[in-house]
């Protein structure tokens, strides 16, 4: 069922009470990254879009300290409640603990918030797919939180204070384009981000005969926070390594040929490959890109699958499951690429496809990958919207 503003309020006034007349009700969509995986910490380039879907968010404000949080897809946790002025991690407030971490940073950062409030959050991102519910989530926070306390804070600043907590209040070592996709996304682009000095620009994305489909592998590894912090430790000590030899600053300062000159210097194999995911996953971003504005989106697409190559054999971020999906795509005529998307770990692969061949490509993965597996993938054929705003 659709989540709407009215239902929206309605589920507000039942779990908190009161009139809907001092409500106020936000959205913050989900990402998809077509190209530039596990790049964003490595000063590298990134490629993601805003999606349609996302987390909803309604708020009224207290009269006390009191954050109060309640989730309509976790309705068993009940409401949470925390004060201003003791805001910690812990465990047992479960998903809370990131709209917590977004207050938390606030105060850090001198936005003191005079007041508490009353928060309802609904989202349609599925769970565990890598569509960035978690920073989708910060963000509609971080919305919400600024316009409560009236500061003066930029969309930028708030995917900043999205990264910084995730980071430090949540303690997984992110980087900041999935934050900077929900803030920043624009209707029918991509944002070609360079995550080393947060210069950007929309790239327009003109599929005129073909879909972006995103495949939904319903896997979700519990190792991906500990090997996603792993992977961001072996990418530092690869940059440690490499610094002794040349003048560097993160691992997106190299191209591929300086990285095979000085890879040598890199102690770990691990780390050695690693980095090389990082170099050539960066470069292979900055082409990608300028094929999709020269219209060569055949040439996009095979880098997409180059991408997806790198992301299993050198940075060993994907699974059994997302590989599967991935290589049954690609034999499938008229699927012009297909890669994994985010973090890794399980979640959901992305592809271009034309779109006469969409639901071909459908029939094919469903049939095989049932059939390997026992899980039924599930499609999203999406549209690239806006990022986080106020909407009723």
């Amino acid at each position: 069922m659709a989540i709407t503003i009215e239902s929206l309020k309605k589920k507000f006034i039942r779990v908190y009470g009161g009139s809907e007349e001092d409500l106020s009700v936000y959205f913050a969509p989900g990402r998809v990254n077509l190209i530039g995986e596990h790049t964003d910490y490595n000063g590298g380039h990134v490629f993601p879009c805003a999606l349609t879907i996302g987390t909803y968010g309604v708020i009224r404000s207290r009269e006390d300290r009191e954050l109060q949080f309640y989730s309509a897809n976790f309705q068993r946790k009940g409401v949470v409640g925390v004060s201003l002025d003791d805001l910690k991690f812990d465990e047992k407030d479960s998903w809370a603990n990131y709209p917590k971490g977004i207050a938390w940073t606030f105060a850090l950062r001198g936005y003191q918030l005079a007041k508490g409030a009353d928060i309802l959050i609904e989202g349609d991102i599925p769970a565990g797919s890598g569509l960035s519910s978690s920073a989708s989530l910060e963000v509609l926070t971080g919305i919400m939180l600024r316009d409560l306390g009236g500061f003066d804070i930029s969309m930028t600043e708030l995917a900043q204070i999205g990264q910084y907590s995730e980071n430090n209040f949540n303690g997984m070592n992110c980087g900041i384009m999935d934050q900077f996709a929900s803030a920043m996304g624009k209707k029918d682009c991509a944002i070609f981000l360079n995550t080393n000095d947060l210069s950007y620009e929309y790239a327009p994305i003109r599929l005129a005969d073909a879909k972006i489909v995103i495949t939904n592998s319903k896997v979700k590894h519990s190792l991906v926070s500990s090997a996603y912090n792993d992977r961001r430790r072996e990418c530092e000590t690869a940059l440690h390594d490499l610094q002794k030899v040349v003048d560097i600053k993160t691992l997106g300062d190299l191209d591929e040929a300086q990285f095979e000159q000085y890879k040598s210097a890199i102690q770990d194999p691990v780390c050695v490959k690693r980095a090389k995911h990082a170099v050539y996953e960066n470069q292979r971003t900055v082409r990608a890109v300028a094929a999709l504005k020269n219209n060569d989106v055949e040439a996009f697409g095979r880098m997409m699958n180059e991408a997806h190559v790198s992301m299993s054999k050198d940075y060993e971020a994907s699974c059994e499951e997302c590989d599967l999906l991935a290589e049954l795509a690609w034999k499938v005529p008229g699927v012009i690429g297909s890669r994994i998307t985010g973090g890794g770990f399980g979640g959901c692969t992305v592809s271009i496809v034309k779109t006469d061949a969409v639901e071909r490509m459908k029939e094919v993965l469903t049939e095989e990958y049932s059939r390997k597996t026992g899980i039924a993938p599930e499609f999203y054929v999406v549209d690239i919207g806006d990022g986080a705003r106020k909407i009723g």
